[in-house]
């Protein structure tokens, strides 16, 4: 296994926060993506643990329940040797009314070393990172975007496929209220995929077609000739107000099973964010397919892909101490960002 080198790490990823995919140039997103296959190999293996970021200190804020995602994070600090804490909103003094500047100043009092932050409105986390010293890598934020999971679905894709570039990818279902619609929308054009979104009028955005996609209302349709089909989650939680007839009229057109399928690609692959609902959006049998889901890869590349966030943006924190950090014995020296802090 071989890490970039020395010039990757000091020019791979230049930002002090993960905020967005918006924003990173190909090269930054492809860094990334690279340095995560090194992390996919270290949490295949015995050992799993590493000394990277020994003596630094994760606060995992959300604001909004996810199992998933929470527990990804955690296992990827927890991996690089740093001390997590998962900071839970339902018991915090937010419910005594405490504002999120409030917050974010108590919290910077304590001299965390990153802060994964989740909130139900869009712009919140960036709002906080005005706010405090340390990294901030954004969780999810209401329905504006959702970084780490687009990260991990281009690698998902990449290492099926060996590349994104050229490839036809169809996001369906409730685009309007997806953060993870969006993030991978923006991610999948920077690399070059062409991208469909396909949805009932209802969950579309107002001119999505000024994101770089193109617009079905049809599934068969959007699905002809596609090499990924990417499934979304109808957020109710979100919804306010009636935007499908009913959850067996949304499957009828909208949910994937065999026939749809049929329209793309042969060896087209399946993904879901997670979690999915069974015979809403998608077919049980067509969910658990090993040769054609991904969904099981997604969680796994989830944690590669945070240990490769948490690695790039502390860089600069372990300096010139990166070098010599100490790495579980199976893997060697290699794993990591390079040897060296950014410029």
């Amino acid at each position: 296994m071989t890490a970039p080198g020395l010039a990757a790490a000091n020019l791979g990823y230049a930002h002090r926060h993960l905020l967005g995919i918006e924003g990173l140039s190909a090269d930054e997103i492809s860094f990334l993506l690279d340095l995560s296959e090194n992390y996919v190999e270290l949490s295949r293996r015995g050992n799993k643990k590493t000394a990277l970021l020994r003596g630094l200190t994760i606060i995992n804020l959300f604001f909004e329940n996810s199992t998933r995602t929470r527990t990804s994070f955690e296992l990827a600090g927890k991996r690089l040797g740093a001390d997590v804490i998962n900071m839970s909103v339902a018991w915090s003094s937010i419910k005594k009314g405490e504002t999120l500047i409030d917050t974010a100043m108590t919290l910077n009092a304590m001299h965390p070393d990153v802060l994964v932050v989740r909130h139900p409105d869009s712009g919140a986390v960036k709002l906080l990172s005005e706010k405090v010293t340390c990294a901030v890598i954004n969780a999810g934020d209401g329905s504006h975007e959702h970084p780490t999971q687009a990260l991990l679905d281009g690698l998902t894709i990449r290492r099926r496929t060996g590349r994104l570039e050229g490839l036809i990818v169809a996001i369906c279902g409730d685009i309007l209220h997806s953060r993870v619609a969006r993030s991978n929308i923006q991610l999948l054009g920077i690399m070059g995929a062409r991208v469909r979104v396909v949805a009932p009028p209802t969950l579309l955005p107002a001119a999505v077609e000024r994101l770089g996609v193109e617009v079905f209302f049809d599934m068969k349709e959007a699905l002809k000739d596609c090499d990924i089909v990417m499934m979304l989650r109808l957020q109710t939680e979100r919804m306010h107000g009636t935007f499908v007839p009913s959850t067996r009229e949304y499957f009828r057109f909208y949910g994937l099973d065999a026939d749809k399928l049929k329209a793309a690609k042969p060896d087209a692959s399946i993904m879901h964010p997670g979690p999915m609902n069974r015979g809403i959006e998608i077919d049980s049998e067509l969910a658990d397919d090993i040769d054609r889901s991904l969904i099981r890869e997604q969680v796994e590349m989830g944690v590669a892909v945070r240990m490769a966030c948490l690695d790039a943006l502390t860089q600069d924190l372990r300096g010139h101490n990166l070098a010599a950090a100490e790495v579980g014995p199976e893997v060697g020296p290699e794993v990591g960002s390079g040897a060296g802090a950014r410029s």
